[in-house]
Order: C-alpha cells, then sequence, then structure tokens
C-alpha cells in the first residue's frame, strides 16, 4: 500500500517539475535590508538599483505616536547622511537622514494623511521614499541586521 501512495507521489512531483520547467522562466531578485546607527533602514533591490528607505521598528518605539511626518521632494538628489525629512511624535522630533546617495523617486504619499502608519509598520507599510542608488556599493557600509541589533544593545 505505501508502495502505491511512493509511487502516485513520485509521478505528481515529478509532473510538476516538468510543467514549472517547461512552463516559465523563473526570476529571483535579491533584496538585501541594511541599517544605520541613526536606526533608518534600507532595503536595497539589486535588479533594480532602488532602495526603500524606512525607520526601524526600533526607532518607532523609541519616538511613541507618530503625528506628523516631513517626507523629501520627488526628485530631488541626496548624499550620504543628508537630512531628508522629519519625524514628529508626542514624545519627541527626528530628523530623517539619507542612509545612501541617489535620487528620490517616490514618497510614500499615506503618510501625510496616516503618519501612525509607521506605528503600525514601520518598516513594510510605513516606508518613507525610494531612492535610486548613485552608489549601490554604499549598501555594504551599512550595518546588517546582527550588527543594528548589537549597536541597538551597546
Amino acid at each position: 500500500m505505501f508502495s502505491a501512495i511512493r509511487s502516485a507521489a513520485r509521478a505528481r512531483s515529478s509532473l510538476s517539475l516538468r510543467t514549472a520547467k517547461s512552463s516559465s522562466v523563473m526570476f529571483r531578485t535579491l533584496v538585501t535590508t541594511r541599517y544605520t546607527k541613526e536606526h533608518e533602514a534600507v532595503a536595497f533591490d539589486e535588479e533594480t538599483g532602488i532602495g526603500t528607505v524606512s525607520i526601524t521598528e526600533h526607532a518607532q518605539q523609541s519616538l511613541g505616536d507618530v503625528v506628523f511626518v516631513e517626507l523629501p521632494v520627488v526628485g530631488s538628489k541626496v548624499g550620504k547622511g543628508d537630512q531628508i525629512g522629519a519625524i514628529e511624535s508626542v514624545k519627541a522630533a527626528s530628523d530623517i537622514y539619507a542612509p545612501v546617495s541617489g535620487k528620490v523617486l517616490e514618497v510614500n504619499e499615506r503618510l501625510s494623511d496616516e503618519p501612525g502608519l509607521l506605528n503600525r509598520s514601520p518598516e513594510h507599510d510605513g516606508w518613507l521614499c525610494k531612492i535610486k542608488l548613485a552608489e549601490p556599493r554604499e549598501m555594504k557600509a551599512l550595518l546588517t541586521a546582527e550588527g543594528y541589533k548589537a549597536a541597538c544593545e551597546s
């Protein structure tokens, strides 16, 4: 009985492998997230050269309830370390710095009407802006997840 089940399972898996191979070409995009000591994060898509900038979970917890977000101007060129915006919360105001150099392609317009999105989803739905990196190798100078965690703990 078990051999019949195994034979049927092998037949199904080999059929699905053949159809997957012949029906389409698979593409894989590598997205790497790196961090700054100032609590910004960049999710970099190597295929497009675009980095999505956000604040970290640690930053939003430190800020408390966000009430206002100032974002950079679309089309502006920024250098690594340049101030590109600000976040105001019930506890404090904090500047946002460009973790990488490049051109601002897009900003998250939802944050104008819904600044609390930074509290609910700082590194995903609450992203700040998208930058076309001028120097993709700048990503290597940023902290890995482990490095960022260690910096927060010290």
